[in-house]
């Protein structure tokens, strides 16, 4: 209790010290300016390029909040996971089940449960240097040299495109100087971890610039698997190089050439048991059984029997488990992703530069997800059936793999004209992907001549029910393949009315087309034996076109006081559910939305107060939800991805304060208030008998916090004649408890993480600067689920009748926990 106090404490003080929407806890290099030169006090500007030219953020009218490389380095932020604990409130950051290779991304609300699928889009858009990034896999590799994350807030539909509803982050990489130098970084920890890197810039010659980057990060698994030779859970072996080359043959051209190269090895999180039959589920009426309910259903009977545990299961809902309860096979999902970015700009004359950003990337991703053991479905009814040459089989191995190309070339140009700044740009992208998955079971369970349960590894091709885990072997649940086209033109005009009065209009016209087949389902290989015309199936061929107009209207109060309106739209493109038999299509959504905000800047410039307050109506909003699908007598339980009819409420306001009450010590602190409603959805069901039902379902937006907020204090303290200085960071995030499923009102645990740093830096070791730190993340080994699933504590999805319910397997909700106390000391050596 005292620890949670003292937790509170230290969060409430930084908050009460500072309040923000376009954060400004990244203002924290400011603190470092003010040691390094003791004359120099006050927040400095920050560059952003939210509007495709260099501005400074307090001038530029868009909600946006900036994590620069001092943060990242503060935060020991070395992925893009590690920003899960939530430095930014608006920006939410989850795995996609437990698994570390494929994230959800989601800003203002805007978070999709599954677009790990193909044929489905996030409503974020990811962007690193300049360059859209069509899927989340292998946006969990190690970050290369960044210099800046840039968090854009709101629909970004006419600078950035489609699929930015919510938002876009956008990656800015270091580029080349063209004067020698760099640094040298290494580190050890916890959990067996270590990391290094390497940044190299070598000297300018013929007009060229070439800076060398290359990372490695490792972490031992965090909960250990009993099965000897197995990997764990949520370990990770990151390794990656970057080339970044900069040719200036003139003085008003710039051309930019980068080839990276990285490789993730991962383990899910381990998926614990949280509770036995927590609603109380027995056999009998519906009426009786209030709380054991399925939403979407409307059962008037309850049958079936929950099945006692097995031997050796452990159920806890309350700490981390160090060590898992049942050993399974386990191997590490692997991420792979390259590609190249060429960016050549042209200053063709004062009022217009011409740019081109042309870019091919893949993604190559293996996924092995064993991490719910004997949690979860096929549950086992241990008895005398079950005998060592036919073992009763359980834990599902969630196998995939997805192979992913993508090309993008955009045109743009950008100038000013007398009062008017511009951007206009031609988009074009175009994208393969294929993927196919697998759930085998990898254990078995029988009882010996003494009536002893005994577990066993079942034959990694053969013991699932002839099938296993093996390539080759595997009985393919789904596979499917996707083409998709983008073709986009956009404009955006400022006028510079007065030196105070700034009208901006834009819009953007998108041109959107996806081809889409389901190659397998349910092991039934559609393209040489399709299915009978009662399943439905059809392939996706679908064309979508949008214009997306907005208009902001900004006026300078004074030199430092900024209010802006905005109106934008955004949309995300439709697709089709590859889970689904029938591969089922859905259609895009739409977002509309009315902003207003204040930037300002006091106290001789030691104080910066944002405000952003929004209303965003998303129209035909893309839900999941359960579903039976009919492949002949056979019928199957799916995630359907649908478009709730009528208009979804999204309200929320962020505010953020940044102090710097005397030289040195920065005080920062941001907040978001989100509200939001789905109306409730009607969701028909209907079986071969000709039973029916109709129930008004209510959905709800996953991992979006209702109220979330982060703290920081920074301190630099200069010692000696030097440089060199003491620097002190602590943060503090703060998040309330939200949904992990569209479909169940059970949410996740609220959270409070701390993380900290204290470093001694630019010491002087002859011509070099030496900085040695020690950090943490989590400080107060704080323990929370951030994922939780009820699917198997209620009924299960009507098959043969849509009026009985079976509670044959139900056992408990499984979850997630974050991850534990990390720390460890880091060097590094700059030349």
């Amino acid at each position: 209790m005292m620890n949670k106090v003292v937790r509170a404490t230290l969060l409430a003080g930084s908050i009460l010290a500072s309040m923000s929407a376009s954060n400004a806890w990244a203002d924290a290099p400011a603190a470092d300016t003010a040691a390094d030169a003791a004359a120099d006090s006050g927040l400095g500007d920050i560059v952003v390029t939210a509007t495709k030219r260099e501005t400074n953020l307090q001038e530029t009218p868009i909600s946006i909040n900036v994590v620069n490389q001092a943060a990242l380095k503060d935060r020991h932020v070395q992925s893009l996971y590690d920003l899960a604990d939530g430095a930014v409130p608006s920006l939410r950051i989850a795995t996609f089940e437990a698994r570390q290779s494929a994230l959800t991304i989601g800003i203002r609300g805007i978070v999709p449960l599954d677009a790990n699928q193909p044929a489905r889009e996030q409503g974020v858009g990811i962007y690193v240097d300049g360059v859209y990034m069509g899927r989340q896999h292998g946006l969990n590799a190690a970050l290369f040299d960044v210099e800046r994350v840039e968090v854009l807030k709101g629909p970004q539909g006419t600078l950035f495109g489609r699929n930015t509803e919510g938002g876009a982050l956008s990656i800015v990489s270091k580029a080349p100087t063209g004067e020698f130098g760099g640094r040298i970084e290494g580190g050890l920890g916890n959990y067996g971890s270590y990391n290094s890197a390497i940044h190299v810039d070598l000297p300018k010659f013929a007009g060229f610039s070439v800076k060398l980057d290359g990372v490695l990060q490792h972490q031992d698994p965090t909960t250990k698997n009993p099965l000897e030779g197995q990997a764990g859970f949520n370990q990770y072996h990151r390794k990656g190089g970057r080339v970044a080359v900069r040719w200036q043959p003139t003085s008003t051209i710039t051309n930019d050439f980068s080839y990276d190269v990285a490789r993730d090895e991962n383990t899910p999180f381990y998926s614990q048991l949280l509770n036995y039959n927590p609603n109380g589920c027995v056999a009998g009426t519906q009426a009786a059984n209030a709380a054991c309910k399925l939403p979407g259903t409307d059962y008037t009977t309850i049958t079936g029997t929950v099945k006692p545990l097995m031997p050796g299961v452990v159920v806890n809902g309350d700490t981390r488990m160090k060590v898992a309860d049942i050993g399974v096979p386990q191997q590490v999902s692997v991420d792979k992703t390259h590609g190249f970015t060429n960016t050549l700009k042209w200053e063709a004359t004062p009022e217009i530069e011409i740019r081109s950003i042309t870019a091919w990337r893949g993604v190559d991703a293996t996924q092995w997800d064993n991490s719910g053991g004997a949690h979860r479905p096929p549950l086992v009814n241990l008895t005398s059936a079950c005998t060592q040459t036919a073992p009763c089989a359980f834990s599902r191995y969630s196998l995939a793999d997805l192979h992913q190309r993508q090309f993008s070339q955009e045109l743009q140009a950008v100038g000013t004209v007398g009062k008017i700044d511009y951007v206009a740009g031609l988009f074009y992208f175009n994208e393969h992907v294929s993927d196919d998955a697998a759930t085998p079971n990898s254990n078995g369970v029988y009882l010996n001549a003494a009536g002893q349960p005994v577990y066993t590894i079942l034959n990694s091709c053969t013991g699932s029910g002839g099938f296993g885990s093996d390539v080759g072997c595997r009985s393919i649940d789904r596979a499917s393949e996707v083409w998709s086209k983008s073709y986009a033109a956009y404009g955006q005009l400022t006028y510079n009315a007065t030196d105070k009065l700034h009208v901006t209009v834009g819009g953007r016209y998108t041109h959107d087309e996806k081809k889409g087949v389901l190659h397998f389902s349910r092991n039934v290989n559609y393209d040489t034996n399709p299915p009978a015309a009662s399943v439905g199936y059809k392939p996706l061929d679908a064309t979508w076109n949008r214009f997306n107009p907005m208009a902001t209207v900004a006026y300078d109060v004074t030199d430092d006081m900024h209010v802006y309106a905005k109106y934008a739209t955004g949309y995300r493109a439709g697709g089709a559910s590859s889970r689904t038999s029938n591969y089922q299509s859905f259609n895009p959504e739409d977002v509309k939305s009315y902003e207003v905000g204040l930037k300002s800047d006091f106290w001789d410039h030691r104080a910066r107060f944002n405000l952003a307050g929004y209303i965003m109506d998303r129209k035909n909003s893309q839900v999941d939800i359960s579903s039976i699908q009919f492949v002949g007598s056979s019928s199957f339980n799916n995630l359907v991805t649908i478009n709730a009819p009528g208009i979804t409420k999204i309200r929320g306001i962020e505010a953020d304060l940044t102090l710097e009450p005397i030289d040195g010590l920065t005080l920062n602190a941001s907040y978001a208030y989100t509200y939001t409603k789905i109306p409730p959805v009607l969701i028909t069901a209907a079986d071969t008998a000709g039973r029916s039902t109709s129930v008004y379902q209510q959905f709800y937006i996953v991992f979006t916090p209702r109220n979330a907020a982060s703290g920081s204090i920074d301190y630099v303290l200069p010692i000696g004649a030097q440089d060199t200085k003491i620097k002190f960071h602590i943060d503090g995030n703060y998040s309330q408890a939200t949904q992990a499923f569209d479909q169940f009102a059970t949410k996740n645990d609220a959270s409070l993480i701390f993380n900290g740093r204290i470093s001694l830096a630019d010491i002087g070791v002859g011509d070099h600067k030496l900085t040695l730190g020690v950090w943490g993340r989590n400080l107060f080994n704080e323990q929370y689920v951030f994922r939780r699933d009820p699917s198997n504590s209620l009924p299960g999805a009507p098959t043969t009748n849509v009026t009985v319910g079976s509670i044959s397997n139900v056992l408990g909700d499984y979850g997630n926990f974050n991850a534990p106390r990390t720390f460890g000391i880091d060097a590094s050596v700059a030349f």
